[in-house]
């Protein structure tokens, strides 16, 4: 009897549980992958939204992460030249490393903006490739998404009907919430945007928002005292609707031009998790869109 119930059990379908371990170097790709692939997929990122992506350490335990991942998943244009190389270096764990199937820039899938052929570091922080904060944008992150989804079945053909689905009802949802956003937003067409660093050029160009000033003189450094002073001649009698910054930059010089030329200082989420409200990429949008509505109408 013991053999016959072997033999039943031998022919019974197996449910696939395999993991596949994607480490994101920012958590709006962590949290893209959890979309697509639930619990089949065990996500890590390497900065929290209060970090700057561009400068963090490469840490023995990212180190570690990389050498158990199936995929890495960056945003890319150089965005983690600093940290990311000495990572995959360490890590020594070949499927992950740039050219394989492991390896993933999601800016590579959408058009970038701001390419220059310049490479004098004396700009400041310049990225060759263009912006990479292509996240600001959720067509952008419908494209990689689309992407993502075909690397994860390639990586993990066993689950492939899972990240199929889960790619389908991701992106379903995705469009309609697209839609809700840009009616909401549509008020924000036309209106200008002082930027602490030129973190938010995809938002812009996706809502009609005119970048008129940053306030990094050379990007990527701290906005200097004669630059201020500059901006505050330049505005004092209007010209911009809101002070943007994201929630790891320096809040005194925004709120310095703010208090002196009267145009709101505000913050939005870069990425999930930037702000209490921004928890998820739905609501990432969703609290992107209000603040900025709610700057607008308090101008």
């Amino acid at each position: 009897m013991k053999t016959i119930h072997v033999l039943l059990l031998a022919l019974l379908p197996v449910t696939a549980t395999a993991e596949l371990e994607v480490f994101a170097c920012e958590p709006g790709w962590a949290a893209l992958a959890t979309e697509i692939g639930g619990s089949h997929v065990n996500t890590f990122s390497a900065t929290t939204a209060l970090q700057d992506p561009h400068y963090i350490q490469a840490r023995p335990s990212l180190i570690a992460k990389v050498r158990r991942a199936d995929l890495v998943l960056c945003s890319g244009a150089q965005l983690e030249i600093g940290w990311l190389p000495a990572l995959l270096q360490k890590a020594n764990n070949r499927k992950v490393l740039p050219g394989s199937n492991g390896y993933m820039e999601a800016s590579s899938y959408v058009l970038r903006l701001d390419a220059t052929g310049n490479v004098d570091r004396a700009q400041g922080d310049i990225h060759p490739e263009g912006n990479p904060h292509i996240q600001t944008d959720p067509h952008n992150v419908a494209a990689v998404a689309k992407a993502l989804g075909e690397r994860m079945i390639l990586i993990d053909p066993e689950n492939a009907g899972v990240y199929e689905a889960g790619l389908a009802n991701f992106l379903a949802r995705w469009q309609e919430a697209i839609e809700v956003w840009e009616a909401k937003a549509e008020t924000l067409r036309g209106a200008k945007a002082i930027t602490h660093h030129k973190s938010w050029v995809y938002l812009e160009r996706w809502l009609g928002i005119e970048e008129v000033a940053n306030l990094e003189a050379i990007p990527g450094l701290p906005p200097t005292p004669t630059h201020l002073s500059r901006l505050t001649k330049k505005f004092d009698e209007g010209g911009a609707d809101f002070i943007i910054r994201s929630p790891y930059q320096d809040a005194r010089p925004s709120e310095w031009l703010s208090e002196r030329v009267g145009i709101a200082a505000i913050v939005l989420p870069l990425t999930v998790g930037g702000t209490e409200q921004a928890q998820d990429l739905f609501s990432l949008f969703d609290d992107i869109i209000e603040r900025l509505l709610e700057a607008r109408v308090h101008e």
